[in-house]
């Protein structure tokens, strides 16, 4: 049976830059009847916290980059600066989208966003997603 500890760690590891999926826990939870504000809200803390473990890598760019366990190349990186510079902060809003948005989230790091700026606009983008699908899911949308 899925928990919610499983829940929030699936939502933590899938917003890092490491390939992996929360969506289908979440929709398998709400299908079992679970409390959807409840699914909802543990589900945006994992990914926040995810997002948050980007920002800080991207910090630390200058001392990771040329480790082999660093998970973007340096064109990759790059690609998501490049993004940034040209949309802003207000790209983070797009942090919830596959490919893109955890790349995002680490050029934010890199670009020295303010994290009382950068959390907001994460957890928008994030909770966002879930209640959009937590609706779908329960057919309310």
């Amino acid at each position: 049976m899925l928990s919610l500890s499983g829940l929030f760690l699936a939502a933590l590891i899938a917003a890092t830059l490491l390939p992996a999926q929360s969506e289908a826990v979440l929709v398998a939870l709400l299908l079992e009847g679970g409390d959807p504000v409840l699914l909802v809200a543990v589900a945006t803390a994992g990914n926040v916290l995810g997002s948050l473990v980007n920002w800080w890598l991207g910090l630390q760019v200058q001392r990771f980059q040329g480790r082999r366990w660093f998970p973007v190349s340096p064109a990759r990186l790059e690609r998501a600066q490049a993004w940034y510079r040209r949309y802003g902060r207000w790209s983070l809003l797009l942090s919830w989208a596959p490919v893109i948005g955890d790349p995002i989230t680490l050029a934010a790091g890199v670009m020295r966003e303010p994290l009382r700026v950068f959390l907001p606009l994460v957890f928008i983008a994030k909770a966002m997603r879930y209640l959009v699908l937590a609706l779908v899911t329960l057919g309310l949308m």
